[in-house]
C-alpha cells in the first residue's frame, strides 16, 4: 500500500482545515467540495456569484433545472404551456414535495417567490433576470399562471437558472431580509451552519422527495483561497473536490493515482477587465481600445492559465446559445498601435489609475500582476488591488449612483448561465444593469445595444433573434468597454472514489447523483 507523507503545503492544507492531515475513515458518508472564494450570501435571489448558487442546489430546488450540459430539465415542475402570444406560461407542478420545515411545496409558493423577486422595492440583486413578469396567480394548488408584461423569449431558461429558486413561504415570513442566513428549501440536503469566510455546512434531508437520494450524509463548501493549498486538500483526503485548481499543476497532479483530473472542454466562463466608461480617461473609446491593444491575450493564456484557456474571440465565449465569433485569434496584440491611439486620445505619456480585482485566488493574481504589467509598457500605471468577497460587494456591488462608483479598471469573470446570449449581455453591458441592479461595471450605456438586446428578448425568431445578438455583439466589440481576455478552462481535481460531481460550462457545480464509494 503506498503511503503520503505530508509535505509541509499538505501540512499547511490541514492547517487551513483545521484537522490532522490524515484522511480518516467514517461509517457516514462526507463529502467536501474545496472552493475558491468565500460565499456572501445565501439567498440565490441576492446575489450574482456563481458560486453562492451552486451551493444553493444543495438546498433549494428551481421549477427548472440545467443538467451538467447546460441543457434544461423539468424539475419541481413537470410540464409547462405557452400561449399563442408568448405572454403567459402556465406551469403544472410535482406534488407530493416538502420544504426542509415540513410545508408542502404548492403553486403558493412559487407566488410568493416570484413576486418578492419582480417587485423593485425589494431591491434584490436578479430583479432583472424577473423584471418582465407582471403577474403571478395559483390556478391550483399544482398549477401556476405566470404573465409577462411583453414577450421574452427567454424566460424558461431564465426559470432553469440556479437564482429561481423556491424558498419556504413560512421561512420568508419568519426570516424576512435575513432568509439570507436561513436558507430552507426542497433540495437534498438542508441547512446546518454557515461561517462566513469559512465554510458552509449541509446534511441530507430525510424528507427528500427523489427517493434514494441523496446518496452522501454531509457536503461542506470550504473556502481554500491558495491554488496549491487547494489542490493539496485532495491530496491528503481533506476534500474530495477542488476548484479550480491550479493550472500549473494540472499535469503533476495527473500522476497521481488516486485522483482525477479533469477539463471537460466546454467552458463559457469569460474573463474581462471592464473599464468605467463614464470616468476619464475611459470615457474615451481610443483608450479603451489601447488597453485592448496593450494586451498580450496569448500569454496571459499561458501565464496565468498554464494553457487552460482560449482567447476571446467575441464578447460572448462559443458555447453559449448566439454568441457571435468576432476575430478568430481575439483582439490583436499591438503595443505600437496602443501607444498611438493613447497619444490621438491626448495621453502621449499613458496616465495614472487602479485596476482592482473581484476575486483574490492565486490564478486572478497571476492574471492583475499580468495586466499590471503589459499596461506598464505603454505607459499605462496602475496600482492593483485584490478584493475579498465582502469588499467586493461594498465597493462595487452595493454603489448607488454611477457617480459615486470608485471602481475604474475592473477584473472580473462571468458565465452565460441561462445558456442563452441574454444573459451574457444584458447583466454587465445594458443600461439599466448599473450597480447595485447587476454587473454593468464599466457603466457602458449605448441605445443601439438596449434596443438590439430588447427587441431580441421580444422575438421567438431565431433568425431575427441571430441579426439582432450580432449586432449588439459587434457594437459592444469596436466600443471596448472591456478588455476582452480570455475563456478560461474548468479544470477540477476530484478523488476517484467520487462520482456524480461535475462543473458545468458556466463554472456551477451539478452534484445531483453525487456519492462517496467507502
Amino acid at each position: 500500500m503506498k503511503t503520503l507523507r505530508p509535505t509541509r503545503l499538505m501540512a499547511a492544507a490541514a492547517l487551513a482545515f483545521g484537522v490532522a492531515a490524515s484522511p480518516l475513515a467514517h461509517a457516514s458518508k462526507d463529502v467536501t467540495f474545496a472552493v475558491a472564494i468565500a460565499l456572501e450570501t445565501l439567498d440565490p435571489y441576492n446575489t450574482n456569484s456563481t458560486l453562492n448558487q451552486a451551493a444553493g442546489k444543495a438546498y433549494y430546488e428551481g421549477l427548472f433545472e440545467f443538467d451538467k450540459d447546460l441543457k434544461i430539465q423539468p424539475l419541481l415542475a413537470t410540464g409547462y404551456e405557452v400561449s399563442p402570444d408568448g405572454l403567459v406560461y402556465t406551469i403544472k407542478l410535482r406534488q407530493g414535495v416538502k420544504f426542509q420545515d415540513g410545508t408542502d411545496f404548492t403553486a403558493d409558493a412559487v407566488k410568493v417567490n416570484f413576486d418578492r423577486v419582480s417587485n423593485p422595492a425589494n431591491r434584490l440583486t436578479r430583479y432583472t433576470q424577473f423584471n418582465q413578469v407582471d403577474k403571478t396567480e395559483v390556478v391550483d394548488p399544482y398549477t401556476v399562471r405566470i404573465t409577462l408584461k411583453r414577450p421574452f423569449s427567454a424566460f424558461i431558461n431564465a426559470l432553469a437558472h440556479p437564482a429561481a429558486m423556491m424558498i419556504s413561504p413560512a421561512a420568508l415570513q419568519k426570516w424576512g431580509k435575513d432568509i439570507g442566513f436561513h436558507p430552507v428549501g426542497t433540495g437534498p440536503f438542508e441547512f446546518v451552519e454557515w461561517k462566513p469566510a469559512e465554510y458552509l455546512k449541509v446534511k441530507k434531508f430525510d424528507g427528500y422527495w427523489k427517493k434514494g437520494y441523496p446518496k452522501v450524509d454531509t457536503l461542506t463548501f470550504r473556502t481554500v483561497t491558495d491554488n496549491n493549498t487547494r489542490a493539496a486538500v485532495v491530496q491528503t483526503g481533506e476534500a474530495q473536490f477542488a476548484f479550480p485548481v491550479p493550472y500549473e499543476q494540472a499535469a503533476s497532479l495527473a500522476k497521481n493515482d488516486k485522483i482525477d483530473v479533469v477539463d471537460r472542454k466546454n467552458s463559457i466562463m469569460a474573463r474581462y477587465m471592464s473599464m468605467n466608461t463614464m470616468q476619464k480617461p475611459f470615457d474615451n473609446p481610443k483608450v479603451r481600445q489601447a488597453i485592448n491593444y496593450a494586451i498580450n491575450k496569448q500569454a496571459l493564456t499561458k501565464v496565468a492559465y498554464a494553457g487552460y484557456a482560449d482567447v476571446s474571440t467575441g464578447v460572448i465565449p462559443q458555447g453559449v446559445e448566439y454568441a457571435y465569433k468576432i476575430a478568430d485569434k481575439g483582439w490583436p496584440y499591438d503595443p505600437k498601435k496602443a501607444r498611438e491611439l493613447l497619444k490621438e486620445a491626448g495621453y502621449p505619456n499613458g496616465f495614472e489609475s487602479t485596476l482592482w480585482s473581484a476575486y483574490n485566488d492565486g490564478t486572478s493574481v497571476k492574471v492583475v500582476q499580468f495586466l499590471q504589467q503589459q499596461l506598464a509598457q505603454v505607459g499605462i500605471k496602475v496600482s492593483v488591488e485584490v478584493l475579498e468577497s465582502g469588499q467586493r460587494v461594498q465597493r462595487v456591488q452595493q454603489v448607488q449612483k454611477p457617480e459615486d462608483a470608485k471602481v475604474r479598471m475592473y477584473y472580473a469573470g462571468w458565465s452565460s448561465s441561462t445558456g442563452e446570449a441574454d444573459w451574457g449581455l444584458r447583466p454587465l453591458l445594458a443600461t439599466d444593469a448599473f450597480p447595485p441592479q447587476l454587473n454593468n461595471t464599466a457603466y457602458y450605456s449605448n441605445p443601439k445595444v438596449d434596443e438590439d438586446i430588447k427587441k431580441a428578448l421580444a422575438t421567438t425568431s431565431k433568425e431575427e433573434k441571430t441579426a439582432l445578438y450580432k449586432d449588439a455583439q459587434q457594437t459592444i466589440w469596436n466600443d471596448a468597454p472591456w478588455a476582452f481576455l480570455v475563456t478560461q478552462g474548468n479544470v477540477y481535481l476530484k478523488t476517484k472514489n467520487l462520482s456524480g460531481v461535475y462543473v458545468m460550462p458556466d463554472t456551477s457545480f451539478w452534484f445531483g447523483d453525487v456519492d462517496l464509494k467507502q
